[in-house]
């Protein structure tokens, strides 16, 4: 007997979580994410992505034919430092997404558009094994060692949200990520892997509005081969594993948790002695529900050394 929904803010809620335009959470390949640095190192990245494709929902849902495009454009700032002796990373982010999605509820055809700011993310990151802090004299004789590392990032409720609204481009709720990391160099090749999880804090004004929506833990593993050229030119074979994220409103029943995996390919190139390109494609390998999108993504990133260390 097919099972009918009988509870809309239970199908609701799935809507909006596989809808979010901002940047997914889970779905992050990054290679060289705790790659070896001196301190005293500044970067300035600017970079644009466009995600399209086919969101999948449980066939017991009135929900069909969704298609979305989003396009995103983040500038981050990032500085490297001394953290008690070991080499510290401090990031932020600032993104703005416009995003169309098209499909049917209850049959009914419909369409969103929304463009704005989406929620500010902020990591500190740190490498405890392998690379301590170094001025840049020291670090260009130090050799490669295997690199232990571990991080925290939070998503702040800054982006643009409407109670009223389904769809909107911020989560009106803090996200925390703890992660560890390892990347292991032999010879050209670095081998990183990294396992974090994601953690939501509970949205309170959620749509119609006044619904509190929770959700649950979302596990994440990733794993990228790199091959180095020469100096700052390199390309990664990218691949990444999400499962959990299930959410209730109102303490309602669960949505079904998404079990995902995504691969994609990035390669990083030098510009000068101070800039740096840097190319990305990556789509589902495996997507039994949530969204089955294939991204491209470039960004333009500037280094440069802190008026202390430049000329050491």
């Amino acid at each position: 007997m097919r099972r009918t929904v009988s509870h809309s803010p239970l199908w609701l809620c799935l809507l909006a979580l596989l809808f979010a335009v901002a940047p997914a959470h889970g779905q992050e390949m990054e290679p060289k994410a705790y790659s070896a640095s001196p301190v005293g190192a500044n970067f300035l990245v600017g970079s644009y992505s466009w995600s399209t494709g086919s969101v999948i929902f449980d066939a017991t849902l009135p929900i069909s034919d969704v298609h979305a495009d989003v396009q995103g454009l983040v500038i981050g700032v990032g500085h490297t430092f001394n953290l008690f002796g070991k080499l510290g990373l401090a990031t932020v982010g600032i993104p703005g997404a416009w995003a169309d999605v098209t499909g049917k509820v209850f049959e009914q055809a419909t369409e969103v558009t929304r463009s704005g700011f989406a929620d500010i993310r902020l990591k500190l990151s740190t490498n405890l094994v392998g690379n301590p802090a170094m001025s840049p004299r020291e670090f260009a004789k130090a050799p490669r060692k295997t690199i232990v590392g571990a991080s925290f990032s939070v998503t702040a409720p800054s982006g643009q949200y409407y109670p009223s609204k389904l769809i909107n481009l911020g989560a009106n709720r803090w996200a925390f990520k703890p992660e560890v990391g390892v990347s292991f160099p032999k010879g050209p090749w670095d081998i990183d892997v990294y396992v974090g999880a994601w953690l939501f804090a509970t949205n309170s004004d959620f749509f119609p509005g006044g619904t509190t929506r929770t959700q649950d833990a979302m596990l994440g593993i990733q794993g990228h081969g790199s091959y180095t050229f020469r100096p700052r030119m390199w390309v990664a074979l990218d691949a990444t594993w999400y499962h959990g994220g299930s959410s209730r409103a109102n303490g309602g029943d669960p949505t079904v948790p998404v079990s995902n995996s995504r691969a994609g390919v990035t390669f990083s190139m030098p510009v000068g002695n101070r800039y740096s390109l840097k190319v990305a494609y990556g789509r589902g390998a495996v997507v039994r529900t949530g969204t089955d999108f294939s991204t491209v993504a470039v960004a333009w990133q500037a280094l440069w050394l802190s008026p202390r260390w430049s000329g050491r």
